[in-house]
């Protein structure tokens, strides 16, 4: 499995796309296959695929490029997203964010139909991040 990248040239190949529109200096780092966050016991932990940070917002994103059936992906991207938060919020770069948000993004499901509010929330009283299932990410 390839690390997440940047590619804004091949369309047909997107998992996720990124709408900047304010043209906002955004900055990706790859995370999964990257970067190793480590459990307690010292093996590597589950983690996202990378996050996009620009002036005080962050943004942490899982990408999935596959047709499982139900929302089993869902609960991957969301078990992936909230590993990587944990680490991410016990180190001191999580302070210099204001605005902090997660999403999980399907190319095979780019817009899902069922209702995931509930998740959505319980993701947020758990996290603090403001969780999206879709794989338009708007930046402003």
């Amino acid at each position: 499995m390839e690390p997440a990248y940047l590619d804004e040239e091949n369309g047909a190949d997107w998992i996720a796309v990124i709408d900047n529109y304010y043209k906002c200096i955004a900055y990706f780092t790859g995370i999964d296959n990257q970067i190793p966050l480590l459990k307690e016991n010292g093996k590597i932990d589950s983690r996202c695929d990378g996050v996009l940070s620009y002036n005080d917002v962050i943004i942490f994103v899982e990408l999935k490029q596959r047709a499982q059936l139900g929302s089993d992906w869902i609960v991957d991207a969301e078990l992936q997203l909230r590993t990587t938060i944990t680490h991410f919020e016990a180190s001191e770069y999580a302070e210099h964010f204001k605005i902090k948000k997660a999403y999980a993004a399907n190319s095979e499901h780019p817009k899902f139909r069922t209702n995931q509010s509930q998740r959505m929330d319980r993701f947020y009283n758990d996290t603090g991040y403001i969780f999206r299932i879709e794989n338009r990410i708007t930046l402003y």
